[in-house]
């Protein structure tokens, strides 16, 4: 089970950025499995990790933080078994290390901003907003 995220970078504020995950492994492939809900988190220096977006991937179901509500939509490709979050009109406190991760067994929505609850987790993205 392999979850890469990209997409991180630089941007001003006001500006857009895309992230992927792209997730591999048998836990993502076989049917029995389907079934399962991709978070967004991120975790800005000094500050604890924090729910962005997550997206249920058999419904298509997401939810996310108020904080990002509008401005970021959190999307699958299920072809390519490959999570993204468009970020529009970005702001400074947006800038954090951004975590995809898979919730293999998920509960109701109201589960999916708990860290807790997921399996696995990539390796973070970097996103800098500069003011």
């Amino acid at each position: 089970v392999q979850l890469q995220a990209s997409g991180g970078g630089l941007v001003q504020a006001g500006g857009s950025l895309r992230l992927s995950c792209v997730t591999s492994g048998r836990a993502f492939s076989g049917r029995a499995f389907s079934n399962f809900v991709l978070g967004w988190f991120r975790q800005a220096p000094g500050k604890e990790r924090e729910f962005v977006a997550a997206i249920r991937r058999i419904t298509g179901g997401s939810s996310y933080a108020d904080s990002v509500k509008g401005r970021f939509a959190v999307s699958t490709d299920n072809a390519k078994n490959t999570v993204f979050l468009q970020m529009n009109s970005l702001k400074p406190e947006g800038t954090a290390v951004y975590y995809c991760a898979a919730d293999f067994t998920p509960g109701p929505l109201s589960t999916w901003q708990d860290s807790n609850a997921y399996d696995s987790w990539g390796q973070g993205t970097l996103v800098t907003v500069s003011s």
